[in-house]
């Protein structure tokens, strides 16, 4: 049996074609997870100047915000905030934060997407830059939400002898953030081929 769908162009592809691709879909998406933490593992030892790595910065957020009892979800988002430094340099916040869009609230996905912004209240003007970009958002709903977020945990996180839980402890938490979509273009494909 053919394992591949046979177009060289999407306009030659059929219904059984796609069927068949929607058919793989699952598998693939049941492993994000563990493509997410292969990622995050990329964090480890980079330490671009700072007093810890990024992984430990991740992690150290993510123990911060766990240890104040923030919920499973922040949680995670806490842990993944800066996973776009890899291959989001100069837009770091956009890319974990489109990474997280389909899995949390809108609340913690705007934290998350705004939070360099904001974080930048704490370095900006020791770059010649504006440390009050933040206050653009002022009216946003989530405005105090995510000028917390910075102070407790992002900004916090740079201690080396901070505590600092393994990554192996927000894995479990992780898998449920991502174990299904609330809002995704393909998530009728995922739902379809659950039932």
């Amino acid at each position: 049996m053919n394992n591949r769908a046979n177009f060289t162009h999407m306009d030659d592809g059929t219904a059984e074609d796609w069927t068949h691709i929607a058919r793989h879909f699952p598998g693939y998406a049941a492993k994000l997870p563990d493509r997410i933490l292969t990622h995050l593992k990329l964090l480890d030892g980079d330490f671009g100047g700072f007093p810890v790595d990024r992984l430990t910065h991740s992690l150290q957020t993510a123990t911060l915000a766990y240890r104040a009892g923030e919920d499973e979800e922040y949680v995670v988002c806490a842990l993944l905030h800066d996973i776009g430094d890899t291959l989001g340099t100069y837009n770091h916040a956009d890319i974990a934060a489109a990474m997280l869009k389909p899995f949390v609230s809108e609340q913690n996905h705007w934290m998350i997407e705004k939070h360099a912004i904001f974080q930048g209240y704490y370095f900006f003007h020791h770059l010649g830059m504006d440390r009050h970009l933040r206050e653009q958002f002022k009216d946003h709903p989530q405005f105090q939400q995510t000028i917390e977020f910075c102070a407790r945990y992002d900004a916090a996180a740079f201690d080396p002898e901070g505590e600092t839980l393994p990554l192996e402890f927000f894995e479990p938490m992780l898998r449920r953030v991502f174990a299904q979509p609330r809002q995704s273009l393909y998530k009728k494909v995922t739902d379809d081929a659950a039932a």
